[in-house]
C-alpha cells in the first residue's frame, strides 16, 4: 500500500516519538554510500535517483518520495538538480509582509528550497505563545512579482512552525530559519522574542534552527543583513551541527559600517533599562507605555550584548532545557515533607 505525503510525515513524527528514528530529518544519521542512507534506529531509507523509499519499521507500507538530501557532508551551498538540496522553512515574528523576511528569502534560495510560513500579523514580543482557543486560519500570499511567496498563519511564530511540520509541509524541513527581526534579540530579549521562539520550536522537533535579528536603526538595511546571515548559516551547516542545534544570530546596523567580525559569545543576562511612561487618554483614563533603553552596563565578560555593541555579528548557541542541573543534587538533599497522614 502506498502512503500519501501526509501519512509519511505522520509516520516520521510517530517513529521519532517512539525512538525509532534516532537522528531525525535534517541530520540523517550515518553516511550516504552509493545512494543508500541508513539511520541508526529506525526504518531503512534507501533513495534511488529522484526518489526516497521509506520502509517503516514494523510495517510493510512504503512510499516513494522526492529526494531530499541530508545536511551531512558534503554540504552543497546551492540547489543542485543532481545533488543534495536543503529544504528550508522560513518564518518570523514581524509578519509575512515584513521586509526582513523577503530579503532573507532571497538569500536563502541560494542555499536550498525555501518554504515561507509566517504570521499574518506582527507578533513581536509574544515569546513562545501558542494558540489554543482560536482557529488558525491559513492564507496564500503572493510576492511582488505575482508568484506565490508562501503562507500566512493567523497565529504566533511557534504556531507557524508547529503547523508547518504537522500539516502544511509535505515533509519536515532540514533547516528552520526565523527572521530577519526588526531589532536585535540579544541578552534577556531572547526570552521575549517571537523570532527566537520560532527557532526554539524547530529545535523541539530536533531540526537545526537559526534565529536572525538586525540591530535597530532609523533605516534598516535588510539586504545587507540577509547577505551576512546567509554566510553565517552556510558556515553553521557546513560544520554539520548535531540534530536540533539552536543558534541566535544578531547583526549590527549597517549605519555603523561593515561588521568587525563574527563573535561566538554567550547570551547576556544584564538588566535592561526598562520603565513605563504614565499618560492619560482623552477620557481621563490612565494608561502606561513601556519605555526601553540599552542595558545599564556594557563592561564585564563577553556577551552577545557587548559584542554587538562593539560592531560584531554575534552567534550564540542556545538550549531550551531550563533545568539548573548543578543544583539538582543539592535540592534533592533538602528535607521535603512526607505524605500527609489521613
Amino acid at each position: 500500500m502506498r502512503l500519501g505525503d501526509q501519512d509519511v510525515r505522520r509516520e516520521w513524527l510517530l517513529d521519532r516519538a517512539r525512538g525509532r528514528v534516532a537522528v531525525p530529518r535534517g541530520e540523517w544519521a550515518g553516511r550516504i554510500d552509493r545512494g543508500r542512507l541508513t539511520t541508526v534506529g529506525g526504518g531503512r531509507y534507501d533513495p534511488t535517483p529522484g526518489t526516497r523509499r521509506i520502509e517503516a519499521k514494523g510495517s510493510e507500507r512504503e512510499s516513494e518520495r522526492p529526494a531530499v538530501g541530508p545536511l551531512a557532508p558534503p554540504f552543497r551551498a546551492s540547489p543542485d538538480p543532481g545533488g543534495l538540496t536543503v529544504r528550508i522553512l522560513l518564518t518570523n515574528d514581524d509578519g509575512v509582509y515584513a521586509a526582513g523576511l523577503r530579503a532573507l528569502h532571497k538569500e536563502l534560495t541560494k542555499l536550498g528550497e525555501v518554504t515561507v510560513i509566517a504570521p499574518a500579523l506582527e507578533q513581536s514580543g509574544v515569546g513562545h505563545a501558542i494558540t489554543l482557543l482560536d482557529p488558525l486560519i491559513v492564507s496564500s500570499i503572493d510576492d511582488v512579482d505575482g508568484s506565490q511567496l508562501g503562507l500566512a498563519v493567523e497565529g504566533s511564530p511557534a504556531d507557524c512552525v508547529k503547523l508547518a511540520i504537522y500539516e502544511l509541509m509535505d515533509r519536515p524541513p532540514d533547516l528552520i530559519v526565523s527572521g530577519i527581526n526588526h531589532g536585535a534579540n540579544a541578552g534577556i530579549n531572547v526570552l521575549y522574542s517571537g523570532t527566537v521562539a520560532a527557532a526554539i520550536e524547530g529545535a523541539f522537533f530536533e531540526i537545526t534552527s537559526v534565529a536572525v535579528s538586525l540591530e535597530y536603526s532609523e533605516h534598516f538595511d535588510f539586504p545587507y543583513a540577509a547577505r551576512h546571515a546567509r554566510r553565517v548559516i552556510e558556515t553553521i551547516l557546513s560544520n554539520n551541527p548535531p540534530a536540533g542545534s539552536l543558534f541566535n544570530v544578531n547583526i549590527p546596523s549597517h549605519n555603523r559600517g561593515e561588521p568587525k567580525g563574527i563573535k561566538v559569545v554567550p547570551m547576556g543576562v544584564g538588566r535592561h533599562g526598562e520603565g513605563f511612561e504614565r499618560r492619560r487618554d482623552p477620557r481621563g483614563r490612565t494608561y502606561y507605555w513601556m519605555t526601553y533603553s540599552p542595558p545599564f552596563r556594557l563592561e564585564g565578560e563577553a556577551s552577545d550584548v557587548i559584542a554587538l555593541a562593539d560592531g560584531n555579528i554575534t552567534v550564540t548557541p542556545l538550549q531550551f532545557d531550563m533545568t539548573r542541573h548543578n543544583q539538582l543534587d543539592a535540592v534533592r538533599d533538602w528535607t521535603w515533607p512526607g505524605p500527609e497522614s489521613s
